[in-house]
C-alpha cells in the first residue's frame, strides 16, 4: 500500500501555534486512512489523541463533514502532485499523457481509503464545464489532452474529452479495487493507452 508521507507530533495542549492543530489534525487523519481498514475519523477521538479538547478542534472544523472535505480536498492535491511528477518524469507528449493515467491508477490502488473518500465527498466545480479551478489531477488530464488533441479547443470540448480519459481510469482503478480484475502493470498500460487513443499510434505500448 502506498503511504502517505504524513507524521504527526503529539504535542500537550496549548502548545499548538495558529493553524497547527488544523494541519496535525489532517495529518492525524491521513495516517489513519493509510494504515487503518476502517479509519475512526471523529473529531472528539483526534482531539484526544492529538492532546486537545475537542473545542479547539472545532474551532478548525465545524463539523465531521468539514473535516472529510478538508481530506478530500489535500486527497485530490496528493493524486494531481503524483500525476503531475509522473508526467514531468516522462517527458511531455503523448508519454506524459500516458503516464498521467498511469499514476492515477497506481495512486488509488496505493490508497485505497483515501481514494474512495476523496470521491465519495462533492467536487466543488462542475468538472464538465469549468476548467477545473484548484483541481490539480483535472488540471492534469486538460493539459494531457492539450498535447495529444490540440485541436480541441479549450473550454467544454476539451473539458468533455478529459472528463472521458477521467472517467475510465478512474473505473479502471475500482475495478482493481473490487478484485474484479489484476493489478498487473502491463494491463493498466494496456489498458490505458487505449483509453487514451495512443494505441493508434504505438500499437498498445508505451508511446
Amino acid at each position: 500500500m502506498m503511504r502517505n508521507a504524513n507524521t504527526v507530533n503529539i504535542k500537550s495542549q496549548g502548545d499548538y501555534h495558529h493553524g497547527d492543530l488544523r494541519a496535525a489534525a489532517l495529518a492525524l487523519g491521513l495516517k489513519k486512512l493509510a494504515e487503518q481498514a476502517v479509519p475512526e475519523l471523529g473529531l472528539r477521538g483526534l482531539a484526544r489523541e492529538l492532546g486537545v479538547s475537542a473545542t479547539a478542534l472545532y474551532r478548525h472544523f465545524a463539523s465531521k463533514d468539514a473535516l472529510l472535505d478538508a481530506l478530500a480536498e489535500e486527497g485530490i492535491r496528493q493524486l494531481g502532485e503524483f500525476q503531475k511528477r509522473a508526467a514531468e518524469a516522462a517527458g511531455g507528449g503523448r508519454p506524459s499523457f500516458q503516464a498521467t493515467g498511469e499514476a492515477y491508477v497506481k495512486w488509488a490502488v496505493g490508497n485505497p481509503a483515501l481514494f474512495a473518500l476523496t470521491f465519495a465527498r462533492k467536487i466543488r466545480s462542475d468538472l464538465s464545464t469549468q476548467a477545473g479551478g484548484d483541481n490539480e489531477a483535472f488540471r492534469q488530464l486538460q493539459a494531457g489532452i492539450s498535447s495529444v488533441h490540440p485541436e480541441l479547443e479549450q473550454g467544454k470540448s476539451r473539458a468533455f474529452a478529459a472528463l472521458h480519459a477521467w472517467s475510465l481510469v478512474h473505473g479502471l482503478s475500482h475495478l482493481i479495487l473490487a478484485g474484479q480484475i489484476d493489478n498487473d502493470p502491463e494491463t493498466i498500460r494496456a489498458v490505458v493507452s487505449g483509453t487514451f487513443g495512443l494505441d493508434r499510434e504505438t500499437g498498445g505500448g508505451r508511446a
